[in-house]
């Protein structure tokens, strides 16, 4: 869920470098995007290299399947993060081409089984048209983690390597949660303000267009960007196409 105030998500006191960063920012205003993102830059630094988040709070009801928000996004700077790929292929060319492109696991029987098992030791699932006939029966293990492959975020295709190149160069998949909130990487803390700025504009823009034609009223309530361990900016999106 997005954060809805300043204060962290613990019990314990907040850190002084998190105080710091409260000091830094309006808590009632609404920023430009670029603004905000000079505002994070500008926070003091965790020990590690946080993650950037943009979190949207959107004005839909996840229960109505006509207002279901998904897609995928390139991001143009990647994520920064190292994406762990399984291709779900039979032995053949789709097999072959997955493994050249990159993918750290390739397999049928013997991945699939593995994951009946619970072993879930990574990040995006892709899978042959052919595949998916036996890789459907894992909905109930896979869906809840969220890498159920999907037609829809172009992880179930035949071209397996380009779908591979995507995600490891920096694709990513954004989805409305159970409140009806969407959250995305758009990249590391140690990324500069530009690349994190066109990062997050690229998202916004997928979000802004992902919107269902059934949804009345205001599409996206809220928007903030934060790192992993910092108070989050409020985004304005005034600038951006309704």
């Amino acid at each position: 869920m997005i954060r809805s105030s300043f204060a962290p998500q613990t019990n314990t006191m907040p850190s002084k470098r998190f105080k710091k960063a409260l000091q830094l920012v309006d808590a009632k205003k609404a920023y430009p995007l670029k603004s905000a993102v000079e505002i994070l830059t500008k926070f003091p630094k965790a020990k590690f290299n946080e993650t950037v988040d943009l979190a949207f709070r959107l004005g839909v009801d996840p229960k109505q399947s006509d207002h279901m928000v998904r897609g995928t996004v390139p991001l143009p700077h990647g994520s920064g993060k190292t994406v762990r790929v399984l291709v779900f292929a039979k032995s053949g060319p789709a097999a072959e081409a997955g493994k050249a492109a990159g993918a750290e696991y390739v397999g049928y029987d013997d991945m699939i089984k593995k994951c009946q098992e619970g072993w879930a030791d990574f990040d995006i699932a892709i899978a042959t048209p052919e595949a998916m006939g036996e890789v459907r029966k894992l909905g109930k293990v896979l869906g809840p983690r969220g890498l159920m492959p999907n037609p829809k975020t172009g992880t179930v295709t035949d071209d397996t390597a380009k779908a591979v190149k995507e995600v490891k160069a920096g694709r990513v998949e954004f989805k409305i949660d159970k409140a009806g909130n969407v959250h995305v990487p758009v990249g590391k803390t140690s990324f500069t303000a530009t690349q994190i700025e066109e990062n997050a504009h690229a998202v916004i823009d997928a979000v802004i267009k992902a919107r269902p034609n059934s949804v009345k009223g205001i599409y996206v309530q809220s928007c903030t960007i934060s790192g992993t361990m910092s108070p989050p900016v409020r985004v304005d999106l005034k600038d951006f196409a309704a």
